[in-house]
This record gives structure tokens, sequence and C-alpha cells, in this order.
């Protein structure tokens, strides 16, 4: 069974990949305006949304990958530019690393090729003990919220509780072993390094989960890159600063 998914508009594909216990949802402002010059494809990764059934076995970022793989070519596309955020990003490389020629662009929106570091890893673990103990609705109440820029969470907290709701619909099976996924993939800048077409970075300033300072040596690492770093904004770009990362 393919991954669930929209289709909206003509012309050149773009590929919507959502972050961690979120759903093809988190893009529906994005999607009229960019349906308007491009074929958009919406997707739900294996395990969220109404792709919850749908979990791979094992679970591992490459799995994941291979199913967004095997969806674009029961729709036969062979190239397409992507937009991935966070989690969307750790699949969309993955899927660069094996299949580089499906590939037009890749927008790498609050998303790193970045391993995980001892101390992530180490959090990681603390997560899936958590969500374990209290369930994933308590989970997201605390989650959420830190996705964005503290200061500014008040301005923020439709959006918050939109997005609250999202995730917790997420099986809990998903939210344990997708964390242990994420915790377990490798380092993937030799991506960004051999890529061939453009790679463009969306940064939040004040984002806690894909620090600042981690982008300084992987934004050099493409040929044809471009970086756009937003202030005061988390890692929830599409929320917090809607207007910008549409115009990108």
């Amino acid at each position: 069974m393919p991954l669930s998914y929209t289709t909206t508009g003509k012309g050149a594909p773009v590929i919507l990949i959502h972050g961690f216990c979120e759903s093809k949802a988190i893009w529906e402002s994005f999607v009229p305006t960019l349906a308007e010059k491009y074929r958009v494809i919406a997707l739900d990764l294996g395990g969220f949304g109404k792709s919850a059934d749908l979990l791979p076995t094992p679970v591992t970022i490459e799995a994941l990958a291979t199913q967004v793989y095997d969806l674009l070519q029961s729709l036969a596309i062979q190239q397409a530019t992507f937009v991935a955020h966070s989690l969307g990003g750790y699949v969309s490389l993955a899927l660069a690393e094996k299949h580089p020629s499906l590939f037009a662009g890749l927008c790498l929106f609050h998303s790193t090729a970045l391993a995980d570091t001892e101390e992530k890893k180490a959090t990681r673990n603390k997560v899936i003990t958590f969500v374990q103990k209290v369930g994933v609705a308590r989970y997201m109440q605390s989650f959420v919220a830190s996705l964005f820029y503290t200061k500014q969470a008040v301005k923020h907290q439709a959006a918050i509780t939109y997005i609250e709701a999202i995730g917790k619909k997420t099986p809990l099976t998903s939210v344990v072993q997708v964390m242990a996924a994420m915790r377990d993939r490798p380092d993937r800048t030799h991506v960004l390094r051999t890529a061939t077409y453009p790679v463009m970075f969306i940064i939040g300033k004040e984002d806690i989960t894909a620090p600042f300072p981690t982008y300084a040596a992987q934004i050099q690492l493409p040929k044809r890159v471009t970086v756009h770093v937003l202030e005061e904004v988390g890692h929830m770009g599409m929320f917090e600063a809607p207007t910008k990362t549409l115009k990108f």
C-alpha cells in the first residue's frame, strides 16, 4: 500500500515532506500558492498521519526513504524538488544518497545532514523512556511548544495547538521507533558535498532542535547553495515566518 498523499496543481513536481510527529497537514497554507506554478505532492511518511499504519519494518531512516521512493515511482515522477522539514530532511538525504538523479533541488527546512551527537542521542533515549511512561498526548504537550522560539510562543499558540492535535494522533510505536531511527542515522554531509542540484537551507536563528551554529560547516559543502537565516524563529518557520519562507 502506498503512502498517503495529495497532489495539487500542474508543472514541475515539488515534494513536501513533514517532520517528526507531523503530517502533510502542516503544509496546508503553502500548497495553494505553490500549486500556482508547480505540481505539489504532500505526503505522510510511514507511521504518521494517514500513513500511520505503514510504519516500515525494521524502522530506519533508509526504510522511510524507500517508501517515499516507491510512492514517487508509482506516480511516474523521475525528478522533483524536495522541501523537507526536520525528519523529512533526514529522509530526503537518505533518498538522495541512493537516488541522486531523482533530485532537481533540495530544501532542508530546519534540518541537518549531521548525525546526532552523543549528547543528542542521550536526549532521544530519555524521550523514548518518557513517552513510554506518560503516553503520546502528554509528550506532545511539552514537545511541540519547544519547537517554537520561546519569546514568541504566545503569539503562535494557535499553531502550537494545531500541531499538538496532529501529533497526538501519532501511534506510540511510531514515536518510539522513529525517535530511535533518528538517533541512529549516519552523517550524510557527503550527500551535500556531492550534490549536483541546488540545495537551500532554511535555518531558525533560535532553533534549539537544529542549533544555528551547527550549520556553519555544512552550508559550505554544496556547490550550489542558498542559505536563509530567520531571526526570532525556532524550528517551525512555516508557522513562525510563513510569508518569508513561502517566498524563498
